[in-house]
């Protein structure tokens, strides 16, 4: 018995998981965002074995994409958990998306494409910093996006004045 054979999980695969969590990670943690280095780089890792783990399925009892379809599920509730809404205003849904990706990123690992789940994790991380870019540079990327509660529009301090 060999202590670092880890089949039907890689080596390869783990420090691809690991480095595109840290990628996402970093990126989210830096700006004091939730779901940091640690958080995502479980992520990735967690779905990694789920789906490589499929390999080892027999496909005559159960259909491995079934296991991806309920891994799916369970991220969603976990993005679920970082989204709020704090005076009107939603907030955390780019952290939610971020999750989902990494989840993204750890199946396509699983499946056997390791270092494109790397380069798919830069591909995020260029589009989390890009368009907070575009953002700030152009006003007309911020409609929408990034609301303030306005008074007289349902804020606690607003229902407080009326009933005064």
């Amino acid at each position: 018995m060999n202590i670092f054979d880890i089949h039907p999980l890689t080596w390869e695969g783990l420090l691809c998981c690991f480095l595109s969590g840290v990628i996402i990670g970093l990126e989210r943690q830096l700006r004091g965002k939730p779901v940091g280095v640690r958080t995502s780089a479980l992520i990735c890792i967690g779905t990694y074995i789920f789906v490589a783990m499929t390999r080892a399925v027999s496909t005559d009892v159960t259909d491995p994409s079934r296991i991806v379809g309920q891994v799916v599920t369970g991220i969603g509730f976990l993005g679920a958990g970082v989204i709020l809404t704090r005076q009107g205003v939603v907030v955390g849904v780019t952290s939610a998306s971020a999750i989902w990706v990494l989840a993204a990123i750890g199946a396509t690992i699983g499946l056997g494409f390791s270092w494109l789940g790397v380069r798919l994790a830069v591909l995020a991380v260029f589009i989390l910093v890009g368009v907070d870019l575009l953002e700030n540079r152009f006003e007309a990327m911020q409609r929408g996006v990034h609301q303030k509660p306005q008074p007289g529009r349902g804020s606690k301090q607003d229902s407080a004045k009326g009933s005064q």
